[in-house]
Protein backbone atom coordinates (compact mmCIF):
# COMPACT_ATOMS: atom_id res chain seq x y z
CA UNK A 1 0.00 0.00 0.00
CA UNK A 2 1.44 3.35 -1.07
CA UNK A 3 0.26 6.87 -0.35
CA UNK A 4 1.58 10.22 -1.53
CA UNK A 5 1.00 13.29 0.67
CA UNK A 6 1.77 16.59 -1.09
CA UNK A 7 2.06 19.85 0.86
CA UNK A 8 2.19 22.83 -1.51
CA UNK A 9 3.70 26.05 -0.11
CA UNK A 10 4.46 29.41 -1.79
CA UNK A 11 8.20 28.67 -2.13
CA UNK A 12 8.35 24.87 -2.18
CA UNK A 13 6.40 21.64 -2.47
CA UNK A 14 6.97 18.94 0.17
CA UNK A 15 6.22 15.38 -0.94
CA UNK A 16 5.95 12.47 1.49
CA UNK A 17 5.79 8.86 0.28
CA UNK A 18 4.23 6.30 2.63
CA UNK A 19 4.55 2.55 2.31
CA UNK A 20 2.29 0.58 4.66
CA UNK A 21 1.70 3.73 6.77
CA UNK A 22 5.45 4.26 7.19
CA UNK A 23 7.27 7.33 5.83
CA UNK A 24 9.97 6.11 3.43
CA UNK A 25 10.74 9.12 1.24
CA UNK A 26 10.58 12.87 1.79
CA UNK A 27 11.25 15.31 -1.03
CA UNK A 28 11.39 19.09 -0.94
CA UNK A 29 11.05 20.71 -4.33
CA UNK A 30 11.80 24.43 -4.62
CA UNK A 31 9.34 26.14 -6.94
CA UNK A 32 12.21 28.14 -8.44
CA UNK A 33 14.69 25.28 -8.81
CA UNK A 34 16.48 26.01 -12.10
CA UNK A 35 18.98 23.17 -11.90
CA UNK A 36 16.90 20.04 -11.36
CA UNK A 37 18.11 16.65 -12.53
CA UNK A 38 17.01 16.12 -16.13
CA UNK A 39 16.93 19.81 -17.15
CA UNK A 40 18.62 20.43 -20.53
CA UNK A 41 20.80 23.53 -20.99
CA UNK A 42 22.77 25.21 -23.71
CA UNK A 43 26.06 25.87 -21.93
CA UNK A 44 29.39 27.45 -22.80
CA UNK A 45 32.75 25.80 -22.13
CA UNK A 46 34.65 28.00 -19.66
CA UNK A 47 37.72 25.88 -18.89
CA UNK A 48 39.38 22.76 -20.28
CA UNK A 49 41.24 20.77 -17.60
CA UNK A 50 43.53 18.23 -19.34
CA UNK A 51 44.81 16.92 -16.00
CA UNK A 52 41.28 15.99 -14.95
CA UNK A 53 40.24 15.12 -18.53
CA UNK A 54 37.23 17.30 -17.86
CA UNK A 55 35.75 20.71 -18.60
CA UNK A 56 33.90 23.36 -16.64
CA UNK A 57 30.77 24.61 -18.39
CA UNK A 58 28.75 27.73 -17.65
CA UNK A 59 25.05 26.82 -17.43
CA UNK A 60 24.00 29.90 -15.47
CA UNK A 61 24.73 28.63 -11.93
CA UNK A 62 27.09 30.65 -9.70
CA UNK A 63 29.48 27.69 -9.88
CA UNK A 64 30.46 26.27 -13.28
CA UNK A 65 29.13 22.77 -13.98
CA UNK A 66 31.57 19.83 -14.14
CA UNK A 67 31.70 17.72 -17.32
CA UNK A 68 34.05 14.71 -17.34
CA UNK A 69 35.19 13.01 -20.55
CA UNK A 70 33.34 9.82 -19.52
CA UNK A 71 30.11 11.87 -19.30
CA UNK A 72 30.37 13.11 -22.89
CA UNK A 73 28.66 10.02 -24.26
CA UNK A 74 29.84 8.08 -27.31
CA UNK A 75 27.75 10.20 -29.71
CA UNK A 76 29.06 13.61 -28.60
CA UNK A 77 30.40 14.42 -32.09
CA UNK A 78 26.92 13.90 -33.54
CA UNK A 79 25.39 16.05 -30.80
CA UNK A 80 27.92 18.84 -31.39
CA UNK A 81 27.32 18.73 -35.14
CA UNK A 82 23.55 18.88 -34.69
CA UNK A 83 23.91 21.72 -32.15
CA UNK A 84 25.98 23.79 -34.61
CA UNK A 85 23.37 23.28 -37.33
CA UNK A 86 20.50 24.10 -34.95
CA UNK A 87 22.17 27.27 -33.61
CA UNK A 88 22.54 28.46 -37.18
CA UNK A 89 18.91 27.63 -37.97
CA UNK A 90 19.87 24.95 -40.51
CA UNK A 91 17.91 22.00 -39.11
CA UNK A 92 14.60 22.81 -40.82
CA UNK A 93 14.51 19.65 -42.93
CA UNK A 94 16.89 17.59 -40.75
CA UNK A 95 15.35 15.16 -38.27
CA UNK A 96 16.93 12.46 -36.15
CA UNK A 97 15.71 9.92 -38.70
CA UNK A 98 17.59 11.42 -41.69
CA UNK A 99 20.55 12.93 -39.81
CA UNK A 100 24.00 11.69 -40.89
CA UNK A 101 25.75 10.76 -37.59
CA UNK A 102 29.43 11.25 -36.81
CA UNK A 103 31.71 8.40 -35.64
CA UNK A 104 31.57 7.55 -31.92
CA UNK A 105 34.44 8.75 -29.71
CA UNK A 106 37.08 6.52 -28.15
CA UNK A 107 36.45 5.70 -24.46
CA UNK A 108 40.07 6.51 -23.59
CA UNK A 109 40.31 9.77 -25.55
CA UNK A 110 41.05 13.33 -24.39
CA UNK A 111 38.44 15.99 -23.77
CA UNK A 112 40.59 18.63 -25.47
CA UNK A 113 40.09 16.72 -28.75
CA UNK A 114 36.30 17.05 -28.45
CA UNK A 115 35.61 20.42 -26.82
CA UNK A 116 37.14 23.87 -27.29
CA UNK A 117 37.10 26.99 -25.15
CA UNK A 118 33.88 29.06 -25.47
CA UNK A 119 32.18 26.31 -27.46
CA UNK A 120 28.40 26.11 -26.98
CA UNK A 121 27.28 22.60 -25.98
CA UNK A 122 23.95 21.01 -25.13
CA UNK A 123 24.15 19.34 -21.70
CA UNK A 124 21.82 17.80 -19.14
CA UNK A 125 21.90 18.11 -15.35
CA UNK A 126 22.98 14.74 -13.93
CA UNK A 127 23.51 15.86 -10.34
CA UNK A 128 22.13 18.97 -8.67
CA UNK A 129 24.42 21.58 -7.05
CA UNK A 130 25.41 20.30 -3.60
CA UNK A 131 27.16 22.43 -0.96
CA UNK A 132 29.99 24.39 -2.65
CA UNK A 133 29.93 22.29 -5.83
CA UNK A 134 28.21 23.27 -9.06
CA UNK A 135 25.98 20.88 -11.02
CA UNK A 136 27.36 17.67 -12.50
CA UNK A 137 26.37 17.45 -16.16
CA UNK A 138 26.40 15.04 -19.08
CA UNK A 139 26.19 15.59 -22.81
CA UNK A 140 24.63 12.15 -23.34
CA UNK A 141 21.09 13.53 -23.35
CA UNK A 142 18.26 11.23 -22.34
CA UNK A 143 14.51 11.71 -21.92
CA UNK A 144 12.69 9.46 -19.45
CA UNK A 145 9.08 8.49 -20.04
CA UNK A 146 6.67 6.17 -18.32
CA UNK A 147 7.86 3.04 -20.13
CA UNK A 148 10.92 4.11 -22.12
CA UNK A 149 14.06 6.21 -21.93
CA UNK A 150 15.05 7.81 -25.24
CA UNK A 151 18.67 8.66 -26.14
CA UNK A 152 19.20 10.75 -29.31
CA UNK A 153 22.02 9.83 -31.74
CA UNK A 154 22.19 6.21 -30.57
CA UNK A 155 20.70 3.07 -32.07
CA UNK A 156 21.03 0.68 -29.14
CA UNK A 157 17.97 -0.98 -27.59
CA UNK A 158 18.39 -2.17 -23.98
CA UNK A 159 15.91 -3.94 -21.74
CA UNK A 160 15.72 -3.48 -17.95
CA UNK A 161 17.56 -6.29 -16.16
CA UNK A 162 14.62 -6.58 -13.76
CA UNK A 163 12.56 -8.08 -16.59
CA UNK A 164 13.62 -11.73 -16.20
CA UNK A 165 11.54 -13.52 -18.85
CA UNK A 166 13.64 -14.00 -21.97
CA UNK A 167 10.50 -14.33 -24.07
CA UNK A 168 9.20 -10.98 -22.83
CA UNK A 169 12.62 -9.35 -23.34
CA UNK A 170 12.67 -10.54 -26.97
CA UNK A 171 9.08 -9.35 -27.52
CA UNK A 172 9.85 -5.87 -26.18
CA UNK A 173 13.01 -5.59 -28.24
CA UNK A 174 11.18 -6.51 -31.44
CA UNK A 175 8.43 -3.98 -30.68
CA UNK A 176 10.83 -1.13 -29.97
CA UNK A 177 12.90 -1.80 -33.10
CA UNK A 178 9.69 -1.67 -35.14
CA UNK A 179 8.46 1.68 -33.76
CA UNK A 180 11.63 3.70 -33.07
CA UNK A 181 13.11 6.08 -35.67
CA UNK A 182 16.68 5.85 -36.90
CA UNK A 183 19.39 7.44 -34.67
CA UNK A 184 17.31 6.93 -31.53
CA UNK A 185 18.47 4.68 -28.71
CA UNK A 186 15.94 3.25 -26.25
CA UNK A 187 16.11 1.77 -22.76
CA UNK A 188 12.97 -0.19 -21.90
CA UNK A 189 11.95 0.35 -18.27
CA UNK A 190 10.69 -2.36 -15.90
CA UNK A 191 7.09 -1.04 -15.94
CA UNK A 192 6.92 -1.76 -19.69
CA UNK A 193 6.67 -5.49 -18.99
CA UNK A 194 3.57 -6.97 -20.69
CA UNK A 195 2.50 -3.57 -22.07
CA UNK A 196 0.87 -3.26 -25.49
CA UNK A 197 2.57 -1.71 -28.49
CA UNK A 198 0.10 1.21 -28.43
CA UNK A 199 1.28 2.22 -24.92
CA UNK A 200 4.94 2.03 -25.93
CA UNK A 201 4.34 3.91 -29.18
CA UNK A 202 2.50 6.72 -27.36
CA UNK A 203 5.39 7.02 -24.89
CA UNK A 204 7.92 7.08 -27.74
CA UNK A 205 6.03 9.87 -29.54
CA UNK A 206 5.86 11.87 -26.32
CA UNK A 207 9.63 11.60 -25.85
CA UNK A 208 10.33 12.55 -29.48
CA UNK A 209 8.11 15.60 -28.91
CA UNK A 210 10.31 16.61 -25.97
CA UNK A 211 13.41 16.42 -28.16
CA UNK A 212 11.77 18.50 -30.90
CA UNK A 213 10.63 21.06 -28.31
CA UNK A 214 14.22 21.48 -27.11
CA UNK A 215 15.61 21.74 -30.64
CA UNK A 216 13.15 24.54 -31.54
CA UNK A 217 14.70 26.75 -28.84
CA UNK A 218 18.24 26.46 -30.22
CA UNK A 219 18.21 28.72 -33.34
CA UNK A 220 19.84 32.02 -32.38
CA UNK A 221 20.16 31.01 -28.69
CA UNK A 222 23.05 32.25 -26.55
CA UNK A 223 24.49 30.24 -23.66
CA UNK A 224 23.75 29.87 -20.83
CA UNK A 225 20.09 29.05 -21.47
CA UNK A 226 17.70 26.37 -20.26
CA UNK A 227 16.06 24.80 -23.29
CA UNK A 228 14.03 22.06 -21.61
CA UNK A 229 12.83 21.56 -18.05
CA UNK A 230 12.36 18.15 -16.48
CA UNK A 231 9.01 17.31 -14.96
CA UNK A 232 8.52 18.67 -11.46
CA UNK A 233 9.42 16.28 -8.64
CA UNK A 234 5.78 15.31 -8.04
CA UNK A 235 5.30 14.16 -11.63
CA UNK A 236 8.68 12.37 -11.61
CA UNK A 237 7.63 10.38 -8.54
CA UNK A 238 4.30 9.53 -10.17
CA UNK A 239 6.02 8.55 -13.42
CA UNK A 240 8.57 6.32 -11.70
CA UNK A 241 6.53 4.83 -8.88
CA UNK A 242 2.87 4.81 -9.86
CA UNK A 243 1.55 1.25 -10.07
CA UNK A 244 -1.41 -0.80 -8.88
CA UNK A 245 -0.17 -0.69 -5.28
CA UNK A 246 -0.66 3.11 -5.14
CA UNK A 247 -3.79 3.70 -3.09
CA UNK A 248 -4.06 7.43 -2.48
CA UNK A 249 -2.58 10.77 -3.51
CA UNK A 250 -3.55 13.66 -1.23
CA UNK A 251 -2.73 17.25 -2.24
CA UNK A 252 -3.73 20.52 -0.54
CA UNK A 253 -3.42 22.92 -3.49
CA UNK A 254 -6.21 23.17 -6.13
CA UNK A 255 -3.80 24.28 -8.88
CA UNK A 256 -1.40 21.40 -8.24
CA UNK A 257 -4.41 19.08 -7.96
CA UNK A 258 -5.45 19.97 -11.52
CA UNK A 259 -1.88 19.51 -12.81
CA UNK A 260 -1.63 16.04 -11.27
CA UNK A 261 -5.13 15.21 -12.50
CA UNK A 262 -4.13 16.06 -16.09
CA UNK A 263 -0.91 14.06 -15.74
CA UNK A 264 -2.81 11.03 -14.43
CA UNK A 265 -5.23 11.30 -17.35
CA UNK A 266 -2.27 10.91 -19.70
CA UNK A 267 -0.36 8.10 -18.00
CA UNK A 268 -2.92 6.16 -15.95
CA UNK A 269 -6.55 7.23 -16.45
CA UNK A 270 -7.77 4.13 -14.59
CA UNK A 271 -6.12 5.48 -11.40
CA UNK A 272 -7.98 8.82 -11.36
CA UNK A 273 -10.01 7.92 -8.28
CA UNK A 274 -6.90 7.76 -6.05
CA UNK A 275 -6.32 11.53 -6.36
CA UNK A 276 -7.96 13.55 -3.58
CA UNK A 277 -7.95 17.30 -2.82
CA UNK A 278 -7.42 17.95 0.90
CA UNK A 279 -9.55 20.84 2.22
CA UNK A 280 -9.13 20.47 5.99
CA UNK A 281 -8.13 23.32 8.30
CA UNK A 282 -5.40 21.31 10.02
CA UNK A 283 -2.11 21.39 8.01
CA UNK A 284 -2.01 18.37 5.68
CA UNK A 285 1.28 16.97 7.06
CA UNK A 286 -0.07 17.19 10.60
CA UNK A 287 -3.40 15.60 9.67
CA UNK A 288 -1.79 12.57 8.01
CA UNK A 289 0.88 12.15 10.69
CA UNK A 290 3.81 13.13 8.47
CA UNK A 291 5.18 15.69 10.94
CA UNK A 292 5.14 13.16 13.75
CA UNK A 293 7.10 10.61 11.70
CA UNK A 294 9.58 13.27 10.56
CA UNK A 295 10.35 14.23 14.17
CA UNK A 296 10.89 10.59 15.06
CA UNK A 297 13.05 9.77 12.04
CA UNK A 298 15.54 12.59 11.44
CA UNK A 299 17.44 12.85 14.69
CA UNK A 300 20.91 11.57 15.46
CA UNK A 301 19.30 8.74 17.44
CA UNK A 302 16.52 6.77 15.70
CA UNK A 303 14.48 4.42 17.87
CA UNK A 304 13.18 1.06 16.67
CA UNK A 305 9.93 -0.34 18.13
CA UNK A 306 11.53 -3.24 19.99
CA UNK A 307 13.78 -0.95 22.07
CA UNK A 308 16.84 -1.12 19.82
CA UNK A 309 18.08 2.09 18.22
CA UNK A 310 20.40 3.51 15.56
CA UNK A 311 22.99 6.26 15.95
CA UNK A 312 23.59 8.07 12.66
CA UNK A 313 26.72 10.21 12.25
CA UNK A 314 27.66 12.25 9.17
CA UNK A 315 31.27 13.09 8.29
CA UNK A 316 32.87 14.73 5.27
CA UNK A 317 34.09 11.37 3.94
CA UNK A 318 31.22 9.01 4.79
CA UNK A 319 28.12 8.26 6.82
CA UNK A 320 28.34 5.90 9.80
CA UNK A 321 25.37 4.06 11.33
CA UNK A 322 25.77 2.19 14.63
CA UNK A 323 23.23 -0.45 15.67
CA UNK A 324 22.52 -0.76 19.41
CA UNK A 325 20.35 -3.37 21.11
CA UNK A 326 19.21 -0.93 23.83
CA UNK A 327 16.95 -2.70 26.34
CA UNK A 328 16.00 -5.51 23.98
CA UNK A 329 17.40 -8.58 25.71
CA UNK A 330 15.42 -11.82 25.77
CA UNK A 331 16.71 -14.04 28.53
CA UNK A 332 15.33 -17.18 26.87
CA UNK A 333 17.48 -16.57 23.76
CA UNK A 334 21.23 -16.85 23.39
CA UNK A 335 23.37 -13.77 22.80
CA UNK A 336 23.79 -14.78 19.14
CA UNK A 337 20.02 -15.14 18.64
CA UNK A 338 19.37 -11.77 20.29
CA UNK A 339 22.02 -10.11 18.10
CA UNK A 340 20.53 -11.62 14.93
CA UNK A 341 17.00 -10.48 15.82
CA UNK A 342 18.16 -6.93 16.50
CA UNK A 343 20.25 -6.85 13.32
CA UNK A 344 17.40 -8.07 11.12
CA UNK A 345 15.08 -5.43 12.55
CA UNK A 346 17.78 -2.77 12.21
CA UNK A 347 18.42 -3.75 8.56
CA UNK A 348 14.84 -2.74 7.68
CA UNK A 349 15.21 0.61 9.45
CA UNK A 350 18.65 1.33 7.96
CA UNK A 351 17.31 0.74 4.42
CA UNK A 352 14.39 3.07 5.19
CA UNK A 353 16.71 5.75 6.59
CA UNK A 354 18.91 5.70 3.48
CA UNK A 355 15.86 6.35 1.29
CA UNK A 356 14.30 8.85 3.66
CA UNK A 357 17.42 11.00 4.05
CA UNK A 358 18.69 10.25 0.53
CA UNK A 359 22.12 9.51 1.97
CA UNK A 360 24.75 8.99 -0.72
CA UNK A 361 28.42 8.15 -1.12
CA UNK A 362 30.01 5.68 1.29
CA UNK A 363 27.89 4.38 4.17
CA UNK A 364 29.24 2.04 6.85
CA UNK A 365 26.76 0.20 9.08
CA UNK A 366 28.11 -1.29 12.31
CA UNK A 367 25.74 -4.15 13.07
CA UNK A 368 26.02 -6.12 16.30
CA UNK A 369 28.74 -8.78 15.92
CA UNK A 370 27.57 -12.18 14.67
CA UNK A 371 29.96 -15.10 15.11
CA UNK A 372 28.00 -17.60 13.02
CA UNK A 373 28.69 -17.32 9.26
CA UNK A 374 25.16 -18.54 8.50
CA UNK A 375 23.69 -15.72 10.57
CA UNK A 376 25.85 -13.17 8.76
CA UNK A 377 24.55 -14.55 5.45
CA UNK A 378 20.94 -14.31 6.70
CA UNK A 379 21.52 -10.67 7.67
CA UNK A 380 23.08 -9.90 4.29
CA UNK A 381 20.14 -11.43 2.41
CA UNK A 382 17.62 -9.52 4.54
CA UNK A 383 19.46 -6.24 3.98
CA UNK A 384 19.62 -6.82 0.21
CA UNK A 385 15.87 -7.53 0.14
CA UNK A 386 15.11 -4.28 1.97
CA UNK A 387 17.50 -2.27 -0.21
CA UNK A 388 15.87 -3.71 -3.36
CA UNK A 389 12.97 -1.29 -2.69
CA UNK A 390 15.40 1.62 -3.19
CA UNK A 391 15.44 3.02 -6.74
CA UNK A 392 18.85 4.68 -6.27
CA UNK A 393 21.82 2.74 -7.63
CA UNK A 394 23.67 1.04 -4.80
CA UNK A 395 26.21 -1.66 -4.03
CA UNK A 396 26.29 -3.67 -0.78
CA UNK A 397 29.24 -5.71 0.48
CA UNK A 398 28.68 -8.74 2.79
CA UNK A 399 29.23 -8.20 6.55
CA UNK A 400 32.84 -8.37 7.63
CA UNK A 401 34.01 -10.38 10.64
CA UNK A 402 33.61 -7.20 12.66
CA UNK A 403 29.95 -6.88 11.66
CA UNK A 404 30.52 -3.94 9.31
CA UNK A 405 28.48 -3.62 6.13
CA UNK A 406 29.80 -1.21 3.51
CA UNK A 407 27.44 0.44 1.04
CA UNK A 408 27.87 2.86 -1.83
CA UNK A 409 24.70 4.65 -2.86
CA UNK A 410 24.16 7.12 -5.65
CA UNK A 411 22.88 10.55 -4.73
CA UNK A 412 21.90 13.09 -7.38
CA UNK A 413 20.27 15.63 -5.07
CA UNK A 414 21.36 17.27 -1.79
CA UNK A 415 20.87 15.00 1.21
CA UNK A 416 17.55 15.50 2.96
CA UNK A 417 18.27 17.04 6.35
CA UNK A 418 15.50 18.15 8.70
CA UNK A 419 16.41 20.11 11.83
CA UNK A 420 14.23 18.66 14.57
CA UNK A 421 15.96 20.18 17.62
CA UNK A 422 14.89 23.61 18.79
CA UNK A 423 17.40 26.24 19.86
CA UNK A 424 17.23 27.00 23.57
CA UNK A 425 15.46 30.37 23.85
CA UNK A 426 17.21 31.29 27.10
CA UNK A 427 20.79 30.88 25.86
CA UNK A 428 20.20 31.14 22.08
CA UNK A 429 22.08 27.89 21.61
CA UNK A 430 25.29 29.05 23.32
CA UNK A 431 24.82 27.16 26.58
CA UNK A 432 25.27 30.40 28.55
CA UNK A 433 22.74 32.97 29.74
CA UNK A 434 23.15 36.62 30.63
CA UNK A 435 22.93 37.43 34.35
CA UNK A 436 19.46 38.76 35.14
CA UNK A 437 21.00 41.58 37.15
CA UNK A 438 22.10 43.36 33.95
CA UNK A 439 18.91 42.62 32.00
CA UNK A 440 17.31 46.03 32.66
CA UNK A 441 20.52 47.81 31.61
CA UNK A 442 20.48 45.83 28.38
CA UNK A 443 16.86 46.76 27.67
CA UNK A 444 17.61 50.42 28.36
CA UNK A 445 20.62 50.40 26.03
CA UNK A 446 18.46 48.96 23.26
CA UNK A 447 15.81 51.65 23.84
CA UNK A 448 18.49 54.34 23.55
CA UNK A 449 19.81 52.81 20.33
CA UNK A 450 16.38 52.46 18.70
CA UNK A 451 15.19 55.95 19.63
CA UNK A 452 18.38 57.93 19.14
CA UNK A 453 20.33 56.01 16.50
CA UNK A 454 17.52 54.45 14.47
CA UNK A 455 15.05 57.30 15.05
CA UNK A 456 12.13 55.02 15.81
CA UNK A 457 9.02 57.10 16.52
CA UNK A 458 7.24 54.43 18.54
CA UNK A 459 8.34 51.48 20.66
CA UNK A 460 6.40 48.84 22.52
CA UNK A 461 8.24 46.46 24.84
CA UNK A 462 7.06 42.89 25.54
CA UNK A 463 8.63 40.92 28.41
CA UNK A 464 8.06 37.96 30.73
CA UNK A 465 5.33 38.61 33.40
CA UNK A 466 7.94 38.67 36.22
CA UNK A 467 10.01 41.33 34.43
CA UNK A 468 6.80 43.22 33.61
CA UNK A 469 5.95 43.37 37.34
CA UNK A 470 9.48 44.56 38.17
CA UNK A 471 9.38 47.36 35.56
CA UNK A 472 5.94 48.57 36.76
CA UNK A 473 6.53 48.36 40.51
CA UNK A 474 6.78 51.29 42.93
CA UNK A 475 6.05 55.00 42.73
CA UNK A 476 9.20 55.71 40.74
CA UNK A 477 8.75 52.83 38.34
CA UNK A 478 11.31 52.12 35.62
CA UNK A 479 8.80 52.90 32.88
CA UNK A 480 8.38 56.45 34.24
CA UNK A 481 12.16 56.87 34.56
CA UNK A 482 12.56 55.93 30.89
CA UNK A 483 9.93 58.55 29.94
CA UNK A 484 11.85 61.29 31.72
CA UNK A 485 15.12 60.13 30.21
CA UNK A 486 14.10 59.63 26.56
CA UNK A 487 10.99 61.88 26.37
CA UNK A 488 9.04 58.92 24.92
CA UNK A 489 6.43 56.77 26.63
CA UNK A 490 7.32 53.10 26.18
CA UNK A 491 4.22 50.88 26.54
CA UNK A 492 5.07 47.57 28.23
CA UNK A 493 3.20 44.29 27.71
CA UNK A 494 3.68 40.85 29.29
CA UNK A 495 3.80 37.50 27.49
CA UNK A 496 3.59 34.26 29.47
CA UNK A 497 5.15 32.32 26.58
CA UNK A 498 8.47 34.22 26.93
CA UNK A 499 11.28 32.76 29.00
CA UNK A 500 12.46 34.86 31.95
CA UNK A 501 15.15 36.89 30.16
CA UNK A 502 13.42 37.21 26.78
CA UNK A 503 12.19 40.56 25.48
CA UNK A 504 11.21 42.07 22.11
CA UNK A 505 10.37 45.52 20.72
CA UNK A 506 7.45 46.18 18.34
CA UNK A 507 6.24 49.13 16.25
CA UNK A 508 2.67 50.49 15.90
CA UNK A 509 1.80 47.69 13.42
CA UNK A 510 2.98 45.04 15.89
CA UNK A 511 5.92 44.20 13.63
CA UNK A 512 9.01 43.23 15.59
CA UNK A 513 11.88 45.72 15.52
CA UNK A 514 15.21 43.92 15.34
CA UNK A 515 17.88 45.38 17.61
Amino acid sequence: MKELIIDSKPTEVDIALFEDKLLVELNKEKTNNDFAVGDVYLGKVRKIMPGLNAAFVNVGHEKDAFLHYLDLGPSIRSMNKYTRLALGGKTGQITLDNFEPEPEIDKSGKISDILTLNQQVVVQIAKEPISTKGPRITSEISFAGRYLVMIPFSNKVSISQKIKSQEERNRLKRLIISIKPNNVGVIVRTVAENKKVADLDADMNNLLGKWESAVKKLPGAKAPKRILSELDRTSVILRDLLNDTFNNIHVNDPVLYEEIKNYLLRIAPHKMDILKLYKGKVPIFEYFGVDKQIKGSFGKIVSIKSGAYLIIEHTEAMHVIDVNSGHRIRSENSQESNALEVNLEAATEVARQLRLRDMGGIIVVDFIDLRDAGNRKTLFQKFKEEMAKDNAKHTILPPSKFGLVQITRQRVRPEMSVEILEKCPACDGTGKIKPSIILIDGIENNIRYLLQDQNESYLKLTVHPFIYSYLKRGLFQTQLRWYRKFRKWIPIRSAASYHLLEYHFFNRNNDEIKT
